[in-house]
């Protein structure tokens, strides 16, 4: 269903989604589809019966995949008519078919755009300046729901025909910077799996491990459990443009380093590379020589190592440590992105690394997971906090837990808008004891100075001028010009035991760490040391073990045990 046949296409051409100029895309590519197109559900549906009624007894499958990376290579947007008329439903049903609401909601007496019935209301696309803030989430919501309402309308399919089907879809890589709710898309199905490309067409160097890992934790926590990997790499990747030849060893340890963050099952894409179509440079196992050589002695050494772990890597990771995302908040940053420098899934990744570095197991999870697991929260960029999520904040401190809140947290409602009389971060004043008094929007990431507790650093990228009420430390303050009275970074205890961090800017590395390692040290959480470039893994509940990667080109010794470059080793863990 992610690639349409060229016969559809020309018997319904309207099929095709449209760019933002209203450009049909041209069939040849793959996902080309309008996701709110009848023909599109009638003829998959047809394909599903076919598949599924032919299948259904077959005991050899495992598992069934619903379409492919859904979202992926900007599929997930589409101008056409027909969209605009779903779009303009949805929002029907959301004010309830009142036009007056929707343009109290949204503000539209600004510059003069009173819609007088739901029929006016444009999509989106490119214009002067820019459109409604508020418009503009409602078409985030929107594109997302319509991706997760296919995926959702082929397992209610598959399993009206195989009511026990194992049903799953692999997810691209990028999931945080699509216009696609990934945590919500997985929902009815059984297991979520992946497709991590460590490597791709054009890149000089791999990505770093720590980004990859992020990428796997991020995958695991869609839906709090285990997934598979449907499409390892073991050679060079690219369409039109090849990238960076793993090299000896180092394929397998990212298969290695997979399993460790919670796949049970790993495919490779894929054993014979194409020798035609438009990925022929995706080399496999096997490239089109057809010779058995170096890669497919790894791959065969990595399943005969890997097989006898079973029991401990199918068994669920326990984190104490989180990273809380919402949808609607890097929705809300793609909108206004407020600073030009502000990567939210980079800042992510940064609080991540800290972590990560100390070999501690950190889920990524979305905002609607359950918190009680954890002992330490963070919420990197939370500009909207659900109203859900806000008594579950306040009852995660109230229960003892560490929350860590970064500058641009709590700053607009569900509705994309600021709050009239209302201060920053909104509703958290008690949790953080602090307001934000001013904001400044910096273009460099080494904008001034910070200092405290003995210490100095750099902050930039934004700034949340912080005033503590007086129940909040000021751990670190602005040590520039005009700015020195503003706190930078602050900590509130609470009688419970509870305590809530506030960083009111982008930190620098060193200053970053520092706090978090502090963080780590408060709450007892238990940490692996490692040479640099080393990555320590625990698993396992009855019968435990621990992994070993070393992610550099050279031999490293960690404790007692030497690994070769890109090497691997599990020792059992009395």
């Amino acid at each position: 269903t992610a690639a349409i046949p060229a016969w559809l296409a020309q018997k319904h051409p309207d099929i095709l989604s449209q760019s933002e100029t209203g450009q049909p895309r041209s069939f040849g590519g793959r996902h080309v589809v309008c996701y709110n197109s009848p023909h599109l559900y009638e003829y998959a549906g047809k394909i599903i019966r076919a598949q599924a009624r032919h299948y259904q007894n077959e005991r050899q499958i495992t598992a069934w995949q619903v379409d492919n990376e859904i979202g992926h290579e900007g599929s997930d947007l589409c101008w056409c008519p027909r969209c605009r008329a779903a779009f303009q439903n949805d929002l029907r049903q959301k004010f309830h078919g009142s036009i007056d609401a929707l343009n109290e909601t949204y503000g539209t007496t600004f510059w003069s755009q009173e819609y007088n019935c739901f029929e006016e209301i444009p999509l989106p696309a490119p214009t002067i300046t820019t459109h409604n803030p508020a418009l503009r989430l409602d078409w985030e919501r929107f594109r997302a729901k319509t991706l997760s309402n296919f995926i959702a309308f082929q397992t209610r399919l598959l399993k009206s025909i195989i009511p026990g089907a194992a049903i799953l879809h692999d997810f691209p890589g990028g999931g945080l910077d699509k216009h696609a709710d990934f945590a919500e898309t997985p929902r009815p199905l059984a297991l979520p799996a992946f497709i991590p490309s460590p490597v791709w067409g054009g890149q000089k160097y791999p990505l770093p491990p720590h980004e990859i890992a992020f990428s796997l934790d991020y995958i695991r926590g869609l839906k709090q459990q285990n997934f598979w990997i449907t499409e390892a790499i073991m050679g060079a990747q690219g369409h039109d443009v090849t990238g960076y030849l793993p090299r000896p060893s180092q394929a397998k340890l990212w298969s290695f380093q997979a399993m460790a963050h919670g796949c049970e099952s790993l495919l490779y894409f894929r054993y014979r590379g194409a020798v035609k179509g438009a990925e022929q440079f995706c080399y496999g196992i096997l490239d089109a020589d057809n010779r058995k050589g170096r890669k497919f002695q790894e791959v065969q050494s990595f399943f005969q190592d890997i097989r006898q772990y079973e029991a401990p890597l199918t068994t669920p990771i326990q984190s104490r440590v989180a990273i809380v995302y919402s949808y609607d908040s890097l929705a809300s940053f793609r909108i206004q992105r407020q600073s030009a420098l502000l990567d939210c899934h980079a800042e992510m990744k940064k609080l991540y690394k800290v972590f990560y570095d100390e070999n501690i197991s950190t889920d990524v999870i979305p905002d609607t997971a359950d918190l009680t697991p954890y002992q330490v929260i963070l919420l990197p960029q939370m500009a909207i906090i659900s109203p859900a999520l806000l008594p579950r904040l306040k009852a995660f401190v109230k229960a003892g837990g560490t929350l860590v809140l970064t500058y641009r947290t709590a700053v607009k409602d569900s509705n994309n808008n600021l709050v009239f009389n209302a201060p920053l971060p909104l509703d958290l004043q008690d949790l953080t004891g602090v307001t934000v008094t001013e904001t400044e929007s910096l273009q460099d990431r080494n904008a001034f100075p910070i200092a405290g507790e003995g210490q100095t650093g750099n902050g930039g990228i934004f700034r949340d001028m912080l005033t503590p009420d007086g129940s909040a430390e000021v751990l670190r303050h602005y040590a520039d010009s005009f700015y020195e009275d503003f706190a930078a970074v602050t900590r509130k205890r609470h009688e419970t035991g509870g305590t809530v961090y506030y960083f009111g800017c982008a930190l620098d590395d060193g200053t970053t760490a520092a706090l978090l390692q502090a963080i780590i040290k408060e709450n007892g959480i238990f940490s692996i040391p490692s040479p640099p470039g080393v990555e320590i893994v625990d698993r396992g509940g009855g019968q435990k073990i621990r992994i070993y990667l070393n992610h550099t080109a050279k031999e490293v010794t960690a404790g007692a045990v030497t690994l070769p470059p890109y090497g691997c080793k599990i020792e059992p863990l009395s």
